[in-house]
C-alpha cells in the first residue's frame, strides 16, 4: 500500500512548534536551532501547499486548519513514543547530554570532576562545548547551559550550584623568590591580567586600600585560564576565583598569600529550557553538579 507521508522531520518540527506555541521552545525540545525549526515548518507548508502558522511580528499562531491537523497528528506521535518505549529504545536515544559552559570553568573545575560522573553513570555520554556567549545568544540548543548568575532568561529555568569569591593566588616558588607579606608588597611583583576581566585587579587593590599601587610589571592574556596557568608556572600573581583554583590550593600548586579582602563573584548556575527540568539525564547531571558544588564549598571553608 502506498502511503502519502510528508517529510517526517518537518512534521516533527510542526508538531512541537504547534504544541508548545513557540518556535524557540520547539527548537530547545528538538535540540536544534530556532532557524532550523522555521525552515522545517516552511518545508511542510510548501509540501502541503497551505500555511500552517499566522505570523504576527514576534509571535506565531496556528491557522484553524493547522490546529485541526495538529489535533490529529499529535496523538500519533504519542502512540509512536509509547510503542518505542515498550521496546526499550527510548533510553537508548536519550543517553547523550550536551553541556555548554565557559572554557575556564570547564578546564579548571568541570573536567577534573567529570570522571566521577562517568563512573557513576557509565551509560551517559556527556558532550561539552565551551562558550562565553549569553544564554539567549547561543546559536545551537543544549541540554544544559552553565553561566554566571543568577539571571533570568525567558524560556529557561535557572538553578545555582557553585558560589565563589576572588583573591590573589600565586605559586609557592614565586614567594620564596620575592616575599609577599602585605598588599603593598605587590609593587615588587608581576600582576597577571585577563583582558575579559579588566576591573578585577583595580577593584581588589582599592578594597585592599592600595588603589594607586604600581606593580613591578604587568602581563595580560586574552583568556582567563591562561592567567591562572601563568600563576601556576610562577610568572606572577593572578586574581583567582576560589572555586576554580580550589584543586590547585588543595594540592599546593597555588597558595593564597592573603585571606582578605575577597571580591564577590557571580554564582555558577545551570540554565535549562522550561519543561525539560524533569528529564532523567538533566536531573542526574544537575544533582551531581550540586553535590560537587557543596563539596567544593566545604573544602574552601575548611581551609
Amino acid at each position: 500500500m502506498n502511503r502519502t507521508l510528508p517529510p517526517l522531520n518537518a512534521l516533527r518540527a510542526f508538531e512541537a512548534a504547534g504544541r508548545l506555541g513557540s518556535f524557540k521552545q520547539a527548537a530547545a525540545e528538538l535540540h536544534v536551532t530556532q532557524g532550523a525549526v522555521s525552515q522545517q515548518v516552511r518545508l511542510l507548508e510548501a509540501w502541503l501547499g497551505a500555511p500552517l502558522f499566522e505570523r504576527h511580528n514576534r509571535r506565531v499562531a496556528l491557522t484553524p486548519a493547522a490546529e485541526a491537523y495538529l489535533g490529529q497528528i499529535g496523538p500519533l506521535f504519542d502512540q509512536l513514543s509509547q510503542a518505542t518505549a515498550r521496546y526499550g529504545l527510548s533510553e537508548a536515544v536519550s543517553r547523550t547530554l550536551s553541556v555548554n559552559a565557559p572554557a575556564t570553568f570547564v578546564l579548571r573545575w568541570l573536567v577534573p570532576r567529570l570522571e566521577d560522573f562517568r563512573r557513576a553513570h557509565p551509560d551517559v555520554e556527556v558532550r561539552v562545548e565551551t562558550s562565553n556567549e549569553p544564554v539567549e545568544a547561543l546559536k545551537e540548543s543544549h541540554d544544559i547551559v552553565i553561566r554566571g548568575g543568577p539571571d533570568t532568561f525567558y524560556g529557561y529555568a535557572m538553578q545555582p550550584f557553585l558560589a565563589e569569591e576572588r583573591l590573589p593566588v600565586c605559586s609557592p616558588a614565586l614567594l620564596r623568590r620575592v616575599p609577599l607579606r602585605v598588599p603593598q608588597d605587590l609593587e615588587w611583583h608581576t600582576l597577571l591580567h585577563a583582558s575579559s576581566l579588566p576591573r578585577v585587579w583595580p577593584d581588589w587593590l582599592a578594597k585592599a586600600e592600595v588603589p594607586t599601587l604600581r606593580p613591578a610589571a604587568v602581563m595580560s592574556f586574552d583568556h582567563f585560564y591562561l592567567t591562572l596557568q601563568a600563576a601556576v608556572d610562577g610568572m606572577g600573581i593572578a586574581m583567582g576565583p576560589t572555586a576554580l583554583v580550589s584543586d590547585d590550593l588543595a594540592s599546593g600548586r597555588l597558595i593564597a598569600p592573603f585571606d582578605a579582602p575577597r571580591l564577590p563573584s557571580r554564582t555558577y548556575c545551570t540554565y535549562v529550557a522550561e519543561g525539560r527540568q524533569d528529564e532523567r539525564l538533566i536531573v542526574l547531571f544537575r544533582s551531581w553538579l550540586e553535590r560537587e558544588g557543596d563539596a567544593c564549598a566545604r573544602e574552601q571553608t575548611a581551609r
